[in-house]
């Protein structure tokens, strides 16, 4: 005996509103009773947290049990479960008995609609689902499926279902499955289990309006003086009495003494005034609001200001755009942060001069983008997400180095042979220092439909649907408005609030004002919103969709446990 599930052209990883087609192909090399084939299509979102040592006997999820420390608390989504029956058919009666399939190969297809926000915020759904399915037979055994009131425990957040997501080994992952069961009736016969993993990236959410505001960071870079050179010094050596040796003829072979018309020497000569240190000005600037795209270069603009007047020469020298990753893994009340770097350029040795001595103040010079352009996002990189237990947040760090003055393209070397060295004047001096934007977004760069935008802008009043009563209780209570005017009260925003509360069924967040806040509540459900015949993202001709690898194999055993579940069993 053996399972496996054929997919239908498989893309390298599903979305939103994807079909996903498949068979399940079971070969018998005898004849077998067989009660029920069950498919179910699953996502996980799992995290485990140790209590701290350091806090012992802390009270946990505020139930009446203590956590003793060191144990370690686990916390188990169902983001997704779809289930179907592929044989027997699930319109047809039960049979009294099991079917009985002749050896030979078997093929039973299935399909799915992956939907676009995550089950386990559905109380209602997850409170439908549980029981046991009945194969019939003389023992009247049958198949459980999953208890959705064990989801009713935690908390949820409704939002759109989250990418694949691997990398803290024990301690968080979201996965996605398809899974088949074959129900052999009998009490000493074990039923035989496939399952098959599966990636997964969402379609991101509808961008705003593109403006020319920019969100930025800036900082001044002020340099230090630079200390006098010993070569600046105006006047020649002189002796301990203040006679210094001239260039006159010797009248017999001996240099001629020249008496110090100043008489003695009263200290050293003083150097010439060093150059005013330049001080400029650097800002990065991205698009606001500042949102990233899976696998595209950053859009960042670089700009360098002159802020004094001086005739230095500034350099940039030195380049580097970090991407940090914050992860936030929550387990009940234990809530951990994950911290993660991705170098997505960086450039040394660069003499791309940013001041000229010439330039007035207020001079910006904007610096070639090619330095980073053609420097993408790493495929490794997954879009910003929100869901139960899990999210993911970013930051983004540019740091460079400046030089005042042209730097040397060999490594500095002060040495000069023979004990002589550099003057420290002479040197380019640097300086280091970041620019930091403190919250970044990450689109997975699949577009969203127009059919579907256009159910999330309605989806957003979707909790105002069964509203038409509340305006029949208004009218009662102001004459002027007429019950055929639902539609005309968005432009009175002012009167809707105060018409809330007078109704304890419609709280005032579920009210249409709260509708014009943007990506505030995730889009209206797929029972809602999304009619059968709506597809997935569409891509330009000859485009494909992008590379991601948020797993490092989809199809790997979990690390949450010590073995996975077999593929094939017979």
């Amino acid at each position: 005996m053996s399972i496996r599930v054929v997919l239908d052209n498989p893309p390298e990883f599903y979305t939103n509103l994807d079909l996903i087609k498949g068979s399940v192909v079971l070969n018998l090399s005898r004849h077998e009773h067989i009660g029920a084939i069950i498919v179910k299509l699953e996502g996980e979102s799992r995290t485990a947290l140790a209590v701290p040592n350091e806090i012992p006997g802390m009270g946990i999820g505020g139930r009446d049990r203590h956590a003793p420390s060191g144990e370690t608390l686990h916390e188990n989504h169902k983001i997704l479960y779809k289930v179907g029956q592929v044989f027997p058919d699930e319109n047809d009666p039960t049979a009294a008995s099991p079917y009985v399939l002749n050896p030979g190969q078997h093929r039973f297809p299935f399909q799915f609609k992956f939907p676009f926000n995550n089950a386990c915020g559905n109380a209602e759904a997850m409170a439908r689902i549980g029981g046991v399915v009945s194969t019939g037979g003389p023992f009247g055994v049958g198949f459980r499926v999953m208890d959705g009131t064990k989801q009713l425990m935690y908390s949820h957040v409704t939002k759109t279902l989250p990418p694949s997501f691997t990398g803290f080994p024990g301690e968080a992952e979201i996965r996605y499955y398809v899974k088949v069961t074959v129900q052999r009736p009998g009490i000493f016969k074990e039923n035989w289990r496939y399952q098959m993993g599966l990636k997964f990236l969402p379609i991101e959410p509808p961008r705003p309006p593109k403006t020319n505001q920019e969100a930025y960071a800036r900082r001044p870079f002020t340099f230090q003086p630079k200390s006098p050179s010993s070569a600046a010094y105006q006047k020649k050596r002189s002796s301990f009495f203040g006679w210094s040796t001239g260039p006159s003829t010797p009248v017999n072979g001996s240099p001629k003494l020249q008496p110090p018309t100043g008489g003695l020497s009263n200290g050293p000569p003083s150097p010439a005034a060093p150059a005013a240190p330049p001080s400029i000005e650097m800002s990065a600037r991205l698009p606001h609001p500042a949102i990233l795209t899976c696998n595209k270069p950053i859009p960042l603009r670089l700009i360098a200001k002159k802020l004094i007047p001086t005739h230095a020469e500034v350099y940039l020298i030195a380049m580097q755009i970090d991407l940090i990753g914050k992860t936030t893994v929550r387990c009940e009340n234990l809530i951990n942060k994950e911290m993660s770097r991705w170098v997505i350029m960086a450039r040394h040795g660069l003499s791309i001069l940013l001041s000229k001595p010439d330039d007035p103040v207020g001079t910006e010079f904007v610096v070639p983008d090619a330095l980073w352009n053609g420097a993408p996002l790493p495929n490794t990189v997954m879009p910003s997400f929100l869901t139960c237990n899990l999210s993911r947040d970013y930051q983004l760090e540019v740091k460079l180095g400046l030089a005042w003055g042209k730097p040397s393209p060999q490594a500095p070397n002060t040495f000069l042979g023979r004990g002589r060295y550099k003057d420290a004047s002479e040197l380019p001096q640097e300086l280091h220092l970041p620019l930091h934007f403190s919250t970044i977004q990450i689109y997975s760069g699949l577009t969203p439909p127009p059919a579907l935008v256009e159910a999330i802008r309605q989806g957003r009043g979707r909790t105002s649907r069964p509203t038409p009563a509340p305006p029949k209780t208004t009218t009662a209570q102001t004459p002027s408005s007429s019950p055929q005017q639902p539609p005309s009260l968005p432009p009175r925003p002012a009167q809707q609030p105060q018409q809330q509360p007078a109704d304890a069924l419609y709280p005032p967040q579920l009210g249409p004002g709260q509708a014009d806040a943007p990506y505030d509540d995730a889009p209206p459900t797929y029972e809602e919103a999304m009619a059968e015949e709506m597809t997935g993202p569409m891509f330009p001709p000859g485009a494909t969709r992008p590379a991601y690898s948020g797993v490092t194999d989809e199809d790997g055993p979990s690390s949450f446990e010590a073995g996975r579940v077999p593929r094939e069993k017979g």
